[in-house]
């Protein structure tokens, strides 16, 4: 079946699982042991192990999702502006190497629609769980049709929509799926964006929203330390590391079917190594200034422990939630709990 498809298929049987009534049952045998609790920027979440950007694009199946036992969700990418994405076909299995490749390029229906799905969610959220609640983040990122020169402005419409009902904000500048979008990592292009985006984000939630910047796996080692410095100065409150990246090597699967798949981010297990190693280079210049949040090739809870040891706060899945099934988080915070008690 087309990747994309599946993926469709399988969202939605989650969201009509919660519908049913069945997300109660879930929740109980999902929910992560207390002794799991961890605290990010001031924010406490019910496990440290949450789902990356990327499955619930539109906040469609936050409250769903959390059956499931995921700490948070990452809702996005969302721009100012909606779109459609590229062309299909734009996502593809590499399953001998436990992979994915994508070029979505941002589908979603834009921020303003996006935003009342949120504070939604957030509300039900906390009714459900009125002790520690599911963690809700949300991705934004540059409409493709905007110009670069004009990337802030853009940033900024989905910052005012979706910042009152965010956890914490992300600002991605690392797919390679919209044109021009990583060029905004460049610190000197990347000071005044996320200056900007901060400010509007607490002013139009009078309060302060965390705020995070998502990196490639793709910069070069003195570009992470750029990035890290500059979220010192800037006072962010996290980096996330990594998103895909564009490299094909060590994969498994024939070169012409990789080549085949055409552009786009690669993700999954291939990308372990280089993720933690982006993550300790990160930790080396951060210290605890800052929460790193860890994502890249995270498959099972000693993946998880991997990188809380390497200095993660928190860490974030999502592709291998396509090989495991609905009950990998679970399975992973069980692990984790274990791990705890021994």
């Amino acid at each position: 079946m087309d990747a994309e498809r599946a993926h469709k298929i399988g969202f939605k049987g989650i969201r009509l699982a919660h519908a049913s009534g069945a997300g109660r049952v879930l929740q109980k045998l999902t929910a992560p042991a207390p002794s799991l609790q961890t605290t990010a920027f001031g924010v406490t979440f019910p496990s440290p192990f949450g789902l990356a950007a990327g499955f619930d694009k539109e906040g469609h199946g936050i409250e769903a999702l959390t059956d499931l036992g995921f700490g948070h969700i990452e809702v996005g990418t969302i721009t100012g502006q909606a779109q459609p994405g590229n062309e299909k076909p734009r996502l593809f299995r590499l399953v001998q190497d436990r992979a994915v490749i994508n070029r979505m390029g941002f589908n979603n229906d834009g921020a303003s629609a996006v935003a009342p799905r949120l504070k939604a969610a957030r509300a039900a959220l906390q009714r459900r769980y009125p002790a520690v609640r599911p963690v809700i983040g949300v991705n934004i990122g540059k409409t493709k049709v905007v110009e670069l020169a004009d990337a802030v402005d853009d940033y900024l419409v989905s910052a005012r929509s979706l910042a009152p009902a965010a956890d914490y904000l992300v600002v991605n500048v690392s797919s390679p799926n919209t044109p021009g979008l990583r060029l905004l990592q460049d610190v000197e292009t990347l000071r005044p964006l996320l200056t900007a985006v901060g400010q509007e984000a607490d002013r139009a939630a009078g309060r302060h929203v965390p705020l995070l910047v998502k990196i490639a796996p793709d910069l070069s080692d003195e570009d992470i330390d750029d990035v890290a410095r500059l979220a010192l100065d800037l006072k962010l409150d996290g980096i996330i590391a990594t998103n895909t990246t564009i490299a094909r090597t060590g994969l498994s699967s024939p070169a012409e079917k990789v080549e085949a798949c055409g552009a786009g981010g690669l993700s999954g297990a291939p990308l372990k190594q280089r993720s933690l190693e982006v993550l300790k280079r990160l930790k080396e210049v951060t210290g605890d200034a800052l929460a790193l949040v860890a994502v890249g090739g995270v498959e099972t809870a000693q993946d998880v422990q991997a990188r809380l040891d390497a200095g993660a706060t928190l860490v974030q899945g999502y592709t291998a939630f396509l090989y495991e099934g609905p009950f990998w988080a679970a399975r992973i915070n069980r692990q984790l709990a274990k791990n705890r008690r021994s």
